[in-house]
């Protein structure tokens, strides 16, 4: 009985300390810092020229409008989880854009 007794409790042990590191493992993350990468996926296509001029103001236009979009969610009282998901989503969106513009074969003519 004594060996069941430790085995359940190592158990719960090892529960109680996989379940954090499992959790932190894929943390949310930071609007702001998911702006600040987009802003730099889209200037560094800028730059490489990846990204032609038509493109950058496109995306750079919908940048705006989503960030205009979390500004009014965060003055009507902070992100709810429904407001947070929503940013994630059009966040995704909005990468999956400038990945597919800058691989699309239009590049900055010189």
């Amino acid at each position: 009985m004594n060996r069941l007794t430790a085995v359940i409790a190592a158990s719960v042990a090892l529960i109680g300390v996989a379940t954090p590191m499992a959790a932190s493992a894929a943390p949310w993350q930071n609007i702001n810092a998911r702006q600040g990468r987009l802003d730099a996926r889209i200037d560094q296509g800028i730059r490489s020229g990846a990204l032609n001029r038509n493109e950058a103001n496109r995306i750079r236009s919908d940048f705006r409008a989503l960030a205009a979009r979390e500004g009014d969610y965060r003055r009507s009282g902070g992100l709810s989880y429904r407001e947070r998901a929503d940013l994630d989503r059009r966040f995704d969106a909005l990468s999956a854009r400038i990945r597919v513009q800058k691989h699309d074969g239009q590049h900055r003519r010189w």
